[in-house]
């Protein structure tokens, strides 16, 4: 058995069209969408994250506003930018660029945004309408996975899923998705006995741990559905993900890393960028 592939860059590109139709409608009724990522400088990484979400605006046609604090920044500062956002009604989404440099409170900072232009999906409020399942903003990379699963005509409903990771921002929002499309789910985690045998019980295996190669092909059930969130770098340097190589012998569908799961989350920021476009103008 050789897994099939979740391709995350393909099914990425049918979106970015889909995003780019949905998007001159909406500047068609003139309600151009628009996006504000606000940052704290000092994270060469970021930036390229960054510059890729404002390429992607580019090529399809939502706006792009970029706000870059000084490293000597305020907390204050912070929280008066987003509130400044949040009541412009030319954006329609925000989203606050984490981890942020040590002395700045994110949780903080993210009760500044209105909920309604929280694209990230990480307000309490938009947690606690997800965690009711009654919509709202649901954070991009868990969003992202449950739509690779959608594309590719994958029904979770009934099945037995275990979300390895406990997360906010992945674990347990993407345990939350799973049980709305009405999956029997497990959450393990670090303090979880027997994780082998529980992950091998698994129709659908979610592994959002940060760890490298954590789950192994001993650790799948044939056939499974193995969805990898993991972004961890290799003894060379290389990408890899929390799932070993080798489970694609055994699996019946999987995510590669990179090219899976990654690709999505812009994908599903620009989407919720949209939906805030037709609620908040």
């Amino acid at each position: 058995m050789s897994a099939v592939v979740l391709d995350g860059r393909a099914v990425a590109a049918t979106m970015r069209a889909e995003l780019a139709d949905a998007a001159g409608a909406l500047a068609a009724q003139g309600r151009p969408a628009a996006l504000a990522v606000v940052q704290v400088a000092g994270d060469p990484a970021s930036a390229r994250y960054l510059r890729a979400i404002e390429k992607t605006c580019e090529t399809t046609g939502i706006g792009y506003a970029g706000h870059v604090l000084p490293a000597d920044a305020t907390q204050e500062q912070l929280e008066a930018l987003l509130v400044r956002l949040s009541a412009n009604s030319s954006v329609n989404g925000i989203l606050l660029h984490v981890p942020l440099p040590a002395g700045f409170d994110a949780d903080a900072a993210v009760l500044r945004i209105d909920p309604r232009k929280d694209v990230d999906g990480v307000h309490p409020v938009n947690v606690g309408l997800l965690a009711a399942g009654r919509g709202g903003m649901v954070p991009n990379t868990p969003a992202g996975g449950m739509e690779l699963l959608r594309r590719y005509g994958i029904d979770v409903a009934g099945r037995r899923a275990v979300v390895v990771g406990r997360s906010a921002i992945v674990g347990r929002p993407m345990a939350l998705l799973l049980l709305h499309a009405h999956a029997t789910v497990t959450i393990a985690h670090s303090r979880t006995r027997d994780l082998a045998g529980l992950v091998r019980d698994a129709e659908i295996i979610v592994a959002a741990t940060g760890r490298a190669r954590i789950i192994t092909a001993e650790m799948v059930r044939p056939g499974a559905v193995v969805v990898d969130f993991g972004m961890n770098s290799g003894p060379d340097g290389a990408l890899v993900g929390d799932v070993d190589a080798a489970v694609a012998a055994v699996a019946g569908y999987l995510t590669p890393v990179p090219g899976g799961t990654g690709p999505m989350t812009t994908m599903l920021l620009l989407a919720n960028v949209l939906r805030a476009a037709r609620t908040t103008t």
